[in-house]
Order: structure tokens, then C-alpha cells, then sequence
């Protein structure tokens, strides 16, 4: 289904050409005078110089051509040559009937789809989830959501960081906890227990216990690194003790995951990788793309065009060790033969560009991926407290996700239960403060555009009223709450869904332009990876149909023909708003 602004630019073209000028100046535009038009064209403005004429000259003929169309209602020339436009109601209401019969409402799926690979995640096992890990989460998640659902083929994947020098730390430091553990009697050869050795809390306690004491203590952070090499060597008591790790921390991950509505088809991590690196290595080293510099092996990914210094991507530290580097491009080498993507995303901390461009480039110049194959870095800014500053616990640490979720839902419950617009008991209102939390923590985060900082503020965030969660739920739950009375009156929303009629006022007419957005909308924030244009439309769309409730008296509305066409517009206003908040990743209850 053609989107609303192109179904309005062709009337204009073919008026244009009409009138005997070029008809791609007939582009439409949403006005931004509101007060005076709908929407605008500024093509005779442009034209002034090609044709030399004075563009109101231009405009005028072209409103001329306008005159009798059935698009629009009013087609005036303004000097000093704009078009002002204003829509038929027919026009509009044709429109919103067609997006509600048409699959997706209109948006056509993509042609050729992409087969994409989202790396969103990025945790680090043997450690909990903090603040900093929730935007890659979330706006990976959405990113994911909106490309499937306009047709592309998505893979997502953790990427766990489950390897190198922190899981030696964890290794030594139960070494010198439990020295009697069977993992680290060498001579073993049984089978080693099912059950780990240790729970999660005491797995989050040691990993910084032994970073800190690493830094301090040389003799210790060598036995590190030598339980390090023993696990990286295959030694097989520390591949089991290893995999506990991985397997214990997982499960807790996969719990606030699940808490976050977040979901990977893939739980890799830089482990799964280990052993293509010699492969990818000797190919590097065979195709002179690589070189040793003061014994570090790099590959050189500077360009002559660059502004400023790009370093060596390097592949192997000078004692041999891998980097992060090492293991992202193993990770692509082994997407490509798994997956054969077209695009490879990754979304994690802006912080990370330099970083990027240097394994996006090396990966192009060595031919891990083909020439088409797009590398996409999405870098998100950082959640920051009300000093500006990147978000911290009251008493300056780092704040875990759970203990933020916990906070939020805990605020929102307290809001829920204070407001007499909430017409919940407490026992109602527990788990719709969770559901309302988590609109509110992601919509909060999700409306601000990715690459931007923006301040936390949970008093803003789960406020029911202003651009927020509660706010678009809200609007969902009265929708609802109507429809439910118009049930309850013996009214059938099956039978009139399709039943959309004309715009009797000006209100409805706004809400039927602000529904007419969605397919731009979606096609927009999946081209530009941009969850906000998401947000920024449904906060449109729910303030458009707030106007038109507080102005429309709908059930008893006396007028079959206007009240049928008014609950068939209410029944497509909650099913985009709701199929919107699931791209996103959260969702509505049923009564607020």
C-alpha cells in the first residue's frame, strides 16, 4: 500500500505536469504551520529558476490543475509560491478503510530481504547485569523486532564474553578457595560432577574480589594467566570447571533477559570461536594482510582519506595472546560460512566507534566478508543520573539491572496505588506495575535516540501523563476499557471493524492522518535503525486520539452509521498502537 505522503506528492506531480512542468517538483511535505494547512509543496519555489517564471506564477497555475481533485479539499498558492494543502475528508477516510483491510495496515513487506545478524548483548559471564548493559539489550531487541517485521531475516546473538583473562581470574581464585576440587587434580580421568561447585552469588563475588587483588598481587595474576593458557590449552579439569561457569551464569542471564522481554536465537560467545583463530591467523599471515610490528602481529587498516589517526587493527598481542579484536573477527569469518548474512549489526556503547571501524575495516580489506556485506555499528549513548553523569547507586557503585527494574516497578506500584485514575486493588496492581515498569524503563530509554545521552529520571518515566510508557499504555487501556462497554451494550467489534467511515470532525480527521504515518514510520525506523521515530509515532498517534475521545461523545452517540464508524476507528487506533509497543518490547494490560 502506497504510503499517505506519496499518494498526495503523485496528485501534485501529475497537477504539475499538467500545467506543463517538470513533475517531480510535485513533492509533498507535512506543513509546518499546521494552523493554516495540512500539508505543502515547495516544487514551484524550485521551478522559479528552470522555467524563469516567479514561482507564486507557478503556483497558481498549479493549484489551478488542483481544483476539482479529489485528494484535496483546498489547494491555495501563497506568495511567495507555496502550496498549501488541505485533504478531502473522503480522501483520508478511503485511505485509513484501505490501511485496515490491508495486511500490516498497509506496509509493505520488503522485496528482497536482507539476511541481518544482530550482536546486541555482549555480557560477561561470571558477573551480573549492570545499568550499562541495558540499551544494547533494549534497542538491539527493537531494532531485531522492527526489521522482522517488515520481512528481513534476523539472527540475534549474546556474545558472551566468556573467555581470556577473566575466566583465569575466576579459575585461580576457586583454585584458591577449594584447592581440593577435582578439576584441578590433573591425573583425574573420571567423570566430573554434574552439579557446579559454586552458586551464582558466590561466582559474582569473586570475579571482582579477583580482578582487585590481580592488580595488587603480580604473583597472583601470573597464576591467573597460567589458569588462563591451562584452559585456552584444552586442559580438561579447567574445561569442565569452565563450563559450570558458563552454564550457572547463563541461566541467571537468561532469568533478566527474560524479565526484559529480550530474546537471542544464539548464545555464543568469544569461546565459540577459539578455535578458528589459528585458521584465520595463517590465512591473514598467507595473504600479506598481515605483518609483525614491535612483535605484535597488525594489519594495517589506515585509508588516505582518513582526518585523523586510525591505528593497526592487531590480531595477536607479542606473547601471542588473542584480543577482543581477534575473536569479533573470528566471529564474522564464522558468520559468514554459518549464516551468510548481508548485514552484520552490532549495537553497543558509542565509545566503541574507533574500535569498530578498525575490525569493520580490517574485516573488508582481509575479505572475511564480501564486498556488499554491510557492518553496521550502532553506538548508544549512556543512561546518566541527574548529575549528567553516568548512572550510579547511592553510594557511587554500579547499579545492577535487577536492582533497576526493581526500583522502577517499586515506584510505579507506589504511583499505581495513589492515583485514583488507577482503578486496580493492590493485588491487581503488582503485576500491572511490572508490566507498566517495563513500558516505562523502555519507552524511556527507546525515545531517545540511540547515540544521545539522556538523563534518568524515574519520577518522569512513570508518570501516566507527557511522552512516556504509562502514557501510551494508557491511551491502549482506555481504547479497551470503550470497546469492553461497547460489548457489554450488545455491540458486536467483530462485525464493524472494517466499517470506517469519513471524518465528521476535525479531531477524528487528525487521528486518522496520525494512523495514515505508520507504514512511513516503520520503514523509516528499520532503514535508519532508529527505535525513536517508533516512539515519536505512537506518542503522536495517542495524543491525536486523546483529542478526539475528549471531543467525541462515542457510546452514546445516537447515529448508528457515525457510532459504528467511530468504534471500528478505535478498534485500528489499539491494534497499531499495540503491534507499535511490540516492536519496542513491551506490551499492555488490561486495565489501568
Amino acid at each position: 500500500m502506497d504510503k499517505l505522503l506519496d499518494r498526495i506528492s503523485e496528485e501534485i506531480k501529475n497537477a504539475f505536469e499538467q500545467a506543463g512542468y517538470d513533475r517531480e517538483l510535485g513533492r509533498a511535505t507535512e506543513s509546518n504551520r499546521p494552523d493554516l494547512c495540512e500539508y505543502q509543496c515547495n516544487g514551484a519555489m524550485a521551478g522559479a529558476k528552470q522555467y524563469k517564471k516567479a514561482p507564486i506564477m507557478i503556483a497558481n497555475e498549479v493549484a489551478a490543475k488542483l481544483a476539482d481533485s479529489a485528494v484535496f479539499a483546498k489547494a491555495e498558492a501563497v506568495a511567495p509560491g507555496f502550496l498549501n494543502l488541505t485533504l478531502t475528508e473522503a480522501f483520508v477516510g478511503d485511505y485509513i478503510k484501505e490501511m485496515r483491510l490491508e495486511q500490516k495496515f498497509g506496509l509493505e513487506e520488503i522485496r528482497n530481504p536482507r539476511e541481518i545478524v544482530i550482536d546486541y548483548g555482549g555480557p560477561n559471564i561470571a558477573k551480573p547485569l549492570h545499568v550499562g548493559h541495558l540499551r544494547p539489550a533494549i534497542i538491539g531487541e527493537s531494532v531485531k523486532r522492527i526489521a522482522r517485521y517488515i520481512g528481513h531475516h534476523v539472527v540475534g546473538d549474546v556474545h558472551l564474553g566468556d573467555w581470556g583473562q577473566p575466566m583465569g581470574l575466576v579459575i585461580n581464585e576457586l583454585k584458591v578457595r577449594k584447592p581440593d576440587l577435582v578439576y584441578f587434580d590433573e591425573n583425574y580421568t573420571g567423570e566430573y560432577p554434574t552439579e557446579p561447585p559454586f552458586t551464582i552469588a558466590e561466582l559474582e563475588e569473586i570475579y571482582p574480589f579477583a580482578s582487585k587483588r590481580s592488580k595488587e598481587d603480580e604473583a597472583y595474576k601470573a597464576d591467573a594467566m597460567a589458569c588462563t593458557f591451562k584452559l585456552q590449552s584444552g586442559v580438561r579439569g579447567y574445561r569442565a570447571l569452565w563450563k559450570h561457569i558458563v552454564d550457572v551464569s547463563v541461566t541467571d542471564l537468561k532469568k533478566i533477559y527474560q524479565i526484559l522481554g529480550v530474546e537471542f536465537d544464539l548464545w555464543n560467545g568469544e569461546s565459540t570461536v577459539h578455535d578458528r583463530i589459528p585458521e584465520m591467523v595463517d590465512y591473514m599471515k598467507k595473504g600479506n594482510y598481515a605483518y609483525m610490528s614491535e612483535g605484535a602481529l597488525v594489519v594495517d587498516v589506515k585509508e588516505e582519506t582518513d582526518t585523523k589517526e586510525v591505528p593497526p587493527c592487531m590480531i595477536l598481542k607479542s606473547d601471542g595472546a588473542y584480543l577482543y579484536n581477534t575473536t569479533d573477527l573470528a566471529t564474522i569469518m564464522m558468520r559468514m560460512e554459518q549464516n551468510q548474512p548481508d548485514e552484520i549489526i552490532y549495537v553497543t556503547d558509542k565509545r566503541q566507534d574507533l574500535y569498530f571501524e578498525q575490525v569493520f575495516r580490517c574485516a573488508r580489506k582481509t575479505k572475511l566478508v564480501k564486498p556488499e556485506t554491510k557492518l553496521v555499528h550502532i553506538g548508544n549513548g549512556t543512561m546518566n543520573g541527574a548529575d549528567g553523569k553516568p548512572f550510579k547507586t547511592r553510594d557511587g557503585g554500579v547499579m545492577r539491572l535487577e536492582s533497576l527494574i526493581r526500583d522502577i516497578n517499586d515506584e510505579m506500584l507506589k504511583k499505581i496505588m495513589e492515583n485514583p485514575k488507577y482503578e486496580l486493588t493492590e493485588e491487581e496492581a503488582k503485576p500491572t506495575a511490572q508490566i507498566v515498569g517495563m513500558a516505562a524503563l523502555k519507552y524511556g530509554d527507546l525515545s531517545n535516540q540511540a547515540s544521545k545521552d539522556y538523563i534518568f529520571d524515574i519520577d518522569r518515566f512513570t508518570s501516566s501523563e507527557g511522552n512516556t510508557g504509562p502514557y501510551i499504555l494508557y491511551t491502549i487501556v482506555r481504547i479497551k476499557s470503550i470497546l469492553a462497554k461497547f460489548a457489554e451494550e450488545g455491540g458486536n467489534c467483530e462485525q464493524v471493524y472494517a466499517h470506517i467511515n469519513a471524518p465528521v470532525n476535525q479531531s477524528e480527521k487528525q487521528l486518522m492522518m496520525e494512523l495514515a504515518k505508520f507504514n512511513a514510520s516503520i520503514e523509516a525506523a528499520c532503514e535508519e535503525y532508529a527505535p525513536h521515530k517508533v516512539c515519536a509515532y505512537i506518542y503522536g498517534l495517542a495524543d491525536a486520539f486523546n483529542h478526539f475521545y475528549h471531543e467525541t461523545k462515542i457510546l452514546t452517540e445516537i447515529d448508528t452509521t457515525k457510532k459504528t464508524g467511530w468504534i471500528a476507528l478505535l478498534i485500528l487506533t489499539r491494534d497499531v498502537l499495540e503491534t507499535c509497543i511490540e516492536l519496542l518490547g513491551f506490551s499492555a494490560p488490561e486495565r489501568m
